[in-house]
C-alpha cells in the first residue's frame, strides 16, 4: 500500500510539474534521430465575427498548451483513476485487516487503536448481530498475542502459524485465518492450458474423433506431470491381454 500511494503521489506531481522535463526530454530524443522538434501546428480558420461574440472567443491554443490540455492530462489523469479504481479494494482491506498485518504493525498499536480495530473487525464480519468473533476476547488475546510474539520481523501467515501451535487464541486464529483466505492468489492458468491444449488436439482436420477420445487425450495432455509417473508398459500389457485375437491351439 506504501508503494502504492507513492505512485500515485509521484502523478499528482508529475501531471503539475512534469510537463516541460517530457518536453524537453523528447525534444532531445527528436533531435538525436534527426527529427524536426516541432510540434504541428492546427491551421486557423478565419470567419466572420458576428456581433455578440467576445474578442476572447474562438481563441486558439499554442501547440505546445494545446498537447498538454488534450494529450498528456488527460493520460495522466487515466493513470492516476485507474490507480485508484484498482486498488480502492485494498484499501477497505486495510482498514479492516491493517492491523494484523505483522508484528511490527500489531505491536505499535496502543489499548485505544486496538480496541477500535477489533469492533471494526467485528462489525465488518456480522451477521444478524451474529459473529464468529467476539471483539472483546479478540481485543483481550490480541494484548497477550503482542506480549508473547517473539522481537522479530513476522508476516501474518508466520503469525497465523505461530498462533496455531499456540492453540490458545481461537478469536485470533479465527481473523488470520479469514485474512489469509481473502488474500489467496487467484489464478485461471488450469483453465486457460485446457483451452489451449484442446485447440491443438481437435481442429478442422480432427473433427470426427469422438468425444470420449478427446476427453482422454486431454487428460493426458493437461495432466502430462502425472502421467510421466505411470507405468505404461503395465497398461500396455493389460491392453494386449484384453485385445488378443490369435488363439493358441494344442
Amino acid at each position: 500500500m506504501k508503494e502504492v500511494e507513492g505512485i500515485m503521489s509521484y502523478f499528482e506531481k508529475y501531471r503539475i510539474e512534469g510537463f516541460e522535463s517530457s518536453m524537453n526530454i523528447a525534444k532531445s530524443l527528436a533531435i538525436d534521430m534527426d527529427i524536426k522538434a516541432t510540434l504541428p501546428t492546427k491551421r486557423r480558420i478565419f470567419r466572420k465575427r458576428r456581433f455578440d461574440e467576445n474578442d476572447s472567443d474562438g481563441e486558439i491554443q499554442s501547440p505546445e498548451e494545446s498537447f498538454r490540455v488534450n494529450y498528456f492530462l488527460v493520460v495522466v489523469d487515466m493513470a492516476i483513476t485507474s490507480l485508484n479504481n484498482r486498488f480502492e479494494q485494498l484499501q477497505v482491506f486495510q482498514t479492516i485487516f491493517g492491523f494484523l498485518f505483522d508484528a511490527k504493525t500489531l505491536k505499535s498499536l496502543d489499548n485505544d487503536e486496538l480496541r477500535k480495530s477489533c469492533t471494526n473487525f467485528k462489525t465488518q464480519f456480522s451477521h444478524n448481530d451474529l459473529s464468529d468473533v467476539d471483539a472483546d476476547d479478540l481485543f483481550s488475546e490480541l494484548k497477550v498475542l503482542q506480549m508473547t510474539l517473539p522481537n522479530m520481523v513476522m508476516s501474518a501467515f508466520e503469525i497465523l502459524e505461530f498462533v496455531k501451535g499456540a492453540d490458545c487464541y481461537p478469536n485470533v486464529s479465527i481473523a488470520y485465518r479469514i485474512l489469509k483466505f481473502l488474500f489467496r492468489p487467484v489464478t485461471v492458468a488450469s483453465t486457460e492450458r485446457s483451452f489451449s491444449k484442446l485447440k491443438l488436439l481437435k481442429n478442422y482436420l480432427r473433427s470426427s474423433r469422438s468425444q470420449e477420445r478427446l476427453n482422454g487425450l486431454a487428460i493426458l495432455c493437461i495432466d502430462k506431470n502425472i502421467l510421466e509417473h505411470v507405468d505404461v508398459d503395465t497398461i500396455f500389457s493389460d491392453f494386449a491381454s484384453r485385445n488378443a485375437r490369435r488363439n493358441f491351439l494344442i
